[in-house]
């Protein structure tokens, strides 16, 4: 069973484009995954209704389904049925996944003019794929998945497999075994009540992650990104996210009744729990706000206590959403050369209240809606932008001081003698 396809040439494979996961509309069934022939799969079916009653969100159903179809296309590729894999083939999946590189579809409205001269040429990037931008330090995606994508994608096809497994319609081994220090006992077996839980190794194939530490945006850099802006509205979404710490999703999420200027405050709802929060937010803010709903509505916008707070500059008048925001964002970035994320305003506005020292801490995890104050302390020591700066001051201290230092005294005289004719200044 191990030597079933010893032969298989993984660098030469190409992942074929066939199903989807398509996006229904239905809240009971927010995406479903077809193959080929449009046919709906129903083990993945099945595995979406029971993510559904853990309560989990569309979201996490949608990232979920796209990992189910990336190992589907795998195994239409070399034509092994989903209750057929082994583990020979996870392993060949997550070698394929570190080694090769991620396929580049073509955008959906070049697709009929492939092969015309119409079609879109690739438009040559500044820097590669993969290396860090000069001005943030962060750097682009490469050509190649990352670690997080192909660990997540393990995590998923690992619990799709125990689902089934302890539903009796899939194999009775799963193909993503767990790592073999879990063989013989379940984590934290002995572990110490008065220490942390350290993480354990919990998937055989899943990718080691390095740590990264959150990055802020400079106050310079930020006054030259809210300034590459130009309407009321882009600036209004950046003061908010800056002062209040909210997700980019979830400030979308709020409506004109949750804006109060009069105590500074603007009600979200939370991305895990879903909960109603107010949060504390600039002055500022507000006006950029007020400033962007009086031309809105001079437009047309739709008003009302229960309308969505943002809208599209354009008719027809749309909700904003995520997708919206970020383009406008990335607009930004690239006048300026950058590739900061909507996320990074977040860890700037962490940043920002957990270095104030009249702050306490505990407040800045209500306002961040950490579950452990642990996360919230991330904040605490100085980013990379800070550490540079005290590293360039203490060079720019040791050169000054070496030029202060007196040269020894020449030959022949007595340095306790100058000292005392002419001082410590000689």
């Amino acid at each position: 069973m191990l030597e079933r396809d010893p032969e298989r040439e993984l660098a030469s494979f190409v992942l074929p484009e066939a199903g989807q996961l398509a996006e229904t509309g239905d809240r009971w069934r927010p995406f479903v995954l077809l193959d080929a022939d449009g046919v709906e799969i129903e083990p993945a079916a099945a595995f979406f209704a029971e993510l559904l009653a853990c309560d989990k969100s569309a979201a996490t159903i949608r990232s979920y389904g796209m990992d189910l179809l990336r190992w589907w296309r795998f195994l239409w590729g070399w034509g092994v049925a989903w209750d057929r894999a082994v583990r020979s083939d996870a392993r060949d999946f997550a070698r394929w996944m570190k080694i090769a590189n991620k396929p580049a579809p073509l955008h959906w409205r070049h697709r009929r003019d492939i092969n015309t001269e119409t079609a879109p040429r690739p438009v040559p990037e500044q820097l590669p794929p993969g290396a860090p931008n000069p001005i943030t330090g962060k750097s682009s995606p490469g050509l190649r998945y990352a670690s997080t994508t192909r660990a997540h994608c393990e995590t998923v096809l690992r619990a799709f497999y125990d689902f089934h497994l302890s539903e009796g319609t899939g194999p009775i081994l799963n193909p993503f075994p767990l790592d073999r220090s879990r063989r013989h006992g379940r984590a934290h077996a002995h572990h110490n009540p008065d220490e942390r839980f350290r993480h354990e190794r919990q998937g055989r194939y899943r990718p080691a992650i390095p740590k990264r530490a959150p990055r802020r945006i400079p106050d310079a850099m930020f006054n030259a990104l809210f300034a590459a802006l130009k309407h009321d509205r882009d600036r209004a979404l950046l003061a908010f996210w800056v002062s209040n710490g909210a997700r980019a999703e979830e400030l979308l999420t709020s409506r004109q009744r949750d804006a109060l200027p009069g105590q500074q405050i603007l009600g979200v709802v939370r991305k895990g729990s879903r909960a109603y929060q107010q949060l504390p937010c600039s002055a500022d803010a507000f006006v950029w706000l007020r400033l962007y709903q009086e031309s809105a509505w001079r437009a047309g916008v739709p008003r009302g206590q229960n309308e969505g707070l943002w809208w599209t500059l354009r008719r027809p008048w749309r909700p904003l959403n995520y997708p919206a925001a970020r383009a406008m964002f990335n607009r930004a970035n690239i006048l300026l050369g950058t590739n900061w994320t909507l996320h990074d305003l977040r860890h700037t506005a962490a940043y920002r209240l957990a270095r104030d020292p009249k702050m306490p801490l505990t407040d800045v995890q209500w306002v961040l809606g950490h579950a452990h104050l642990s996360t919230t302390q991330l904040y605490l020591p100085a980013d990379r932008d800070e550490v540079i700066e005290h590293v360039r001051a203490h060079h720019a201290r040791r050169a000054k001081s070496a030029e202060r230092t007196p040269s020894p005294p020449a030959a022949g005289y007595n340095a306790e003698s100058l000292n005392n004719l002419f001082g410590t200044a000689w």
